[in-house]
C-alpha cells in the first residue's frame, strides 16, 4: 500500500521533515524532525515540531514512530520533544553508538554511550510494522557511519546520503565518514525499483534553481544525478567528492547539533539554578 507522504520544509536549515502515513489504520511516523535554534541568542522553538503535531492531529493520525535517518550536523533534532509530547518511539540507526562514542568526549557529554536514549536502533534489514505498512531499514553509511535510509512501501528516505539530482551527494569528511563507503551505499539505495519515491533530507538550491525541492525517484537520479547517475565511476566519484569536501566549512550548527542528537534531541540536564547549557569546544588553530 503506497503511504502518504506530507512533507514540511525549514529555509533556516534547508531541511525537509515528513509526516508518513498508512492510508487504512492511520498509523504513523515522523521523520528528522527539527528543533529551531537561533544560535545569536541561544533562543530554542518548537514551532516547526509543533505544526507537524497539529497536522497529525487535524488528520486523526496515530503517531507511533520519530525516524532519525542519522546523527544530524546541520540542525538540532525534536525527536525527544516529540516523543515527549505523544509517546512516539525514537529509531535510529543501531551504529549511531559509534558516532556517540566519537562525540562525548568531545563535549564530555553525560550520556550514555550505548544508544539507550534512543528507543529503538535498526540495523540492515530490520522492519517495524506502521500499521498495514513496513518501514525497512537500508544501512547507508558514508556521510555518517549510522545513516540509515528508510524504505516504505514504495517511498525511500535518505536522509543526507543522495540529494536532488542536480545538487549530487552528501559531504563524506565528517568523523566516520569515507566517500568510497558513501558511493556503494548510494548504488544500493539506485537498485531499489526505478519508480520508487525518494525524499531528501536538505535541498541546498543549486545554482539556476530558486524552487526548493525535495522529492524526486530512483529513475531521475539513475539518468541525472550530477555525482552519481549511472555511468559515473566509483573511483572518479571519490576524488570529486574528496576535492569538494576539502573545500567546504563546518555547518553552522554542527556544535549545538551535534551534542543534542546524539541524546536523541534532548538537552544537557538544567544546572541548580535551573539554566541549560550547551558546550563550545574551543580549540588552537595550528
Amino acid at each position: 500500500m503506497r503511504p502518504d507522504v506530507q512533507a514540511f520544509f525549514d529555509p533556516a536549515t534547508f531541511t525537509a521533515s515528513y509526516i508518513v502515513a498508512d492510508p487504512l489504520t492511520h498509523a504513523a511516523a515522523i521523520i528528522d524532525p527539527v528543533l529551531d535554534f537561533e544560535p545569536k541568542a541561544g533562543k530554542l522553538s518548537t514551532r516547526s515540531a509543533d505544526a507537524m503535531l497539529e497536522a497529525v492531529r487535524a488528520r486523526g493520525l496515530k503517531l507511533a514512530y520519530v525516524l532519525e535517518t542519522h546523527a544530524h550536523a546541520d540542525h538540532l533534532s525534536a525527536a525527544d520533544y516529540i516523543r515527549r509530547e505523544t509517546g512516539a518511539k525514537v529509531v535510529i540507526g543501531a551504529r549511531i553508538v559509534e558516532v556517540q562514542k566519537t562525540f562525548i568526549p568531545v563535549f564530555e557529554a553525560d550520556v550514555a554511550d550505548d544508544g539507550s536514549v534512543f528507543d529503538v536502533l535498526m540495523n540492515e534489514g530490520d522492519v517495524l510494522a506502521l500499521g498495514a505498512l513496513t518501514i525497512g531499514a537500508i544501512h547507508t553509511p558514508g556521510h555518517t557511519p549510522a545513516c540509515l535510509t528508510y524504505r516504505i512501501d514504495d517511498a525511500a528516505f535518505v536522509g543526507d546520503t543522495i540529494f536532488m539530482p542536480d545538487y549530487g551527494t552528501a559531504r563524506a569528511d565528517f568523523p566516520g565518514g569515507d566517500a568510497r563507503t558513501l558511493y556503494r551505499s548510494i548504488r544500493k539505495v539506485l537498485s531499489l525499483p526505478p519508480e520508487t519515491r525518494v525524499f531528501v533530507g536538505h535541498d541546498y538550491l543549486p545554482e539556476g534553481r530558486s524552487d526548493h525541492r525535495w522529492e524526486t525517484t530512483i529513475a531521475d537520479e539513475r539518468a541525472h544525478n550530477i555525482h552519481v547517475r549511472d555511468g559515473q565511476d566509483e573511483d572518479a566519484f571519490v576524488a570529486m567528492r574528496t576535492a569538494r569536501d576539502a573545500t567546504l566549512s563546518a555547518p553552522t550548527l554542527i556544535l549545538p547539533s551535534l551534542q543534542v542528537n546524539i541524546r536523541a534531541g534532548a538537552l544537557p540536564e538544567p544546572t541548580a539554578a535551573g539554566h541549560v547549557f550547551l558546550r563550545l569546544p574551543v580549540s588552537r588553530a595550528a
